[in-house]
């Protein structure tokens, strides 16, 4: 089972009250949230995790990657234990990671996203943190290493828990987690968070402004919220509601210009927003990986013109927002 227990005895005796309530609301939570009524597949992704070779690691980068030990910490043998436990957890979207040796190629280069951020943060340093739909942690890891004095990240996906819960196995009692929970299943207006990130999420939430809200209840004031999402290029007010797909997603719902997401960020009370970032997604960035065999960007841009998806709405370019409370 995945340990929680030190996260729990921390928000327990936190400052804030917010956060020792939430402590009392978090053990079921979790418990539904790794359900094996819920997620059919759970008792083998944790199987996996009991399978996981121990090993020492000699050294530990958060701050240009996230590596964790050297080649030199175990043998081959021992290493292909540890690739034949690592694909049971397939597939893998968010990294790269190195460990022991081993390099987890997986679907999106997450580093790159986190080099185009990285620049705009007010510093991290002794920070309590939120990743808002963090995936299987890659960034959570990378805020660490940065300096934050805690990471929480959320995201609903069992299987990229169990993912975070590799690392965890090997990096032991970092101040960091990843709770299977949605930012819906948060206690209203926290106010506790020192940063608060929200990275590929927006499109996929069905009311983006009350998304902005939430968001905004979870920032203590004067916090800074990072929020990074598919954007169209235009003017005030323009937005693609894509009738159907977007790129051979489902579950795509707005597509803002820049001035029109600034202008949801004004309304919603955040202050100073601006955007710090805006690049065209390419495969060089997301793509299959023998980490990650299913269909990818290639697969869902038009081969005849990659400035457009499959569907002929216009290609993924992602933005980084940065506001305050």
């Amino acid at each position: 089972m995945i340990d929680f227990s030190p996260l729990l005895t921390s928000l327990a005796s936190a400052e804030h009250p917010a956060l020792r309530a939430w402590a009392e609301q978090l053990p079921a939570q979790l418990a539904q949230g790794l359900s094996a009524e819920r997620w059919g597949d759970l008792p083998d992704w944790q199987a996996t995790l009991a399978q996981l070779p121990s090993l020492e690691p000699s050294r530990v980068d958060l701050q240009t990657a996230v590596s964790v030990g050297d080649a030199g910490d175990c043998d081959e043998q021992t290493r292909q234990q540890l690739h034949s436990a690592l694909m049971g957890l397939h597939p893998w979207r968010k990294g790269p990671y190195q460990l022991f040796g081993l390099t987890i190629y997986t679907e999106w280069r997450s580093d790159w996203k986190w080099d185009r951020v990285l620049p705009h943060l007010a510093p991290l340093k002794n920070r309590l943190v939120l990743d808002v739909g963090c995936g299987n942690g890659y960034h959570c890891w990378r805020m660490l290493g940065a300096g934050a004095q805690r990471v929480i990240g959320i995201d609903p996906s069992a299987k990229f828990v169990c993912q975070f819960s590799v690392l965890k196995h090997y990096l032991g009692n970092f101040p960091v987690d990843v709770l299977p929970l949605g930012i819906e299943q948060l206690p209203t207006d926290m106010q506790c968070f020192d940063s608060v990130f929200s990275m590929g999420v927006l499109y996929h939430r069905r009311s983006p402004m009350d998304h902005l809200k939430e968001l905004k209840e979870c920032l203590r004031p004067g916090g800074q919220l990072i929020l990074e999402t598919l954007i169209i290029q235009g003017g005030p007010g323009e937005v693609l509601v894509p009738e159907g797909r977007y790129a051979k997603m489902r579950n795509v719902w707005f597509l803002p210009s820049p001035d029109t997401l600034l202008s949801w960020l004004r309304k919603c009370g955040f202050k100073n927003p601006r955007m710090v970032d805006c690049t065209r997604t390419t495969p060089g960035e997301q793509r299959s990986t023998a980490w990650m065999t299913y269909e990818s960007l290639p697969d869902f841009l038009d081969p005849a013109d990659q400035t457009r998806t499959v569907e002929g709405h216009p290609g993924p370019i992602r933005a980084v927002f940065v506001t305050e409370s």
